[in-house]
Parts: structure tokens; C-alpha cells; sequence
């Protein structure tokens, strides 16, 4: 599998984001899809997750009522709608699938105050 994250750039705080995570090679529909970040001069840390099966959902408290982890497994794509922006959320962002098996190549989010 081939994951494939898009979607970050340079915004204010308070702006909104949307990552995608397309994958190929093999459909998602049955895997754990999983968002992490990583800021600078820190460990990759979890963001959210949604699982394959009821599509339950977990977020890390920081971003809880904020960020919003789905999918569309019709067009084998997982996404993570971000609000509300915060400086705080600049960081590299990785898609990653079946608990951690696969990942994606990260793509960057910068907030500026």
C-alpha cells in the first residue's frame, strides 16, 4: 500500500485545512486509518484514528471539537478536517494505515500567529 498525504500549507490561526490520505495498491476499506504529526524539535505524536470497522473515531485531547478524522472508501481516501487553526498544530502531518503498518510521506502544516 501507498499512502499519499496532501493538502497542508501555510494559514493563519483561526483558518482551516483539509488533509487527504489516497492510497493505492490495495483498497483501505478494511484497514485502521491514523493521522500524526510531528513539530519541530519534537516526537511524532497521535492525532486521530478511525477505525475500519463502525468507523469509531479517537482524537488527541488538543484537538478534540476541532479536527475531524473520515473516510471515503469508495475513493479509498482518509481525511482530517482541521479548524480553528492553532500555531500549535504546525508540524508535519503522516497518514498512516493498519496500525502503523503503512505510512505516508507527511505533508506540512504551518499556522502563523
Amino acid at each position: 500500500v501507498q499512502l499519499q498525504a496532501s493538502g497542508g500549507g501555510l494559514v493563519q490561526a483561526g483558518d482551516s485545512l483539509r488533509l487527504s490520505c489516497t492510497a493505492s495498491g490495495r483498497t483501505l476499506s478494511r484497514y485502521n486509518m491514523g493521522w500524526f504529526r510531528q513539530a519541530p524539535g519534537k516526537e511524532r505524536e497521535f492525532v486521530a484514528s478511525i477505525l475500519w470497522r463502525g468507523g469509531i473515531t479517537r482524537y488527541v485531547d488538543s484537538v478534540k471539537g476541532r479536527f475531524t478524522i473520515s473516510r471515503d472508501n469508495a475513493n479509498n481516501t482518509a481525511y482530517l478536517q482541521m479548524n480553528s487553526l492553532k500555531p500549535e498544530d504546525t508540524g508535519v502531518y503522516y497518514c498512516t494505515a493498519d496500525q502503523g503498518t503503512y505510512w505516508g510521506q507527511g505533508t506540512q502544516v504551518t499556522v502563523s500567529s
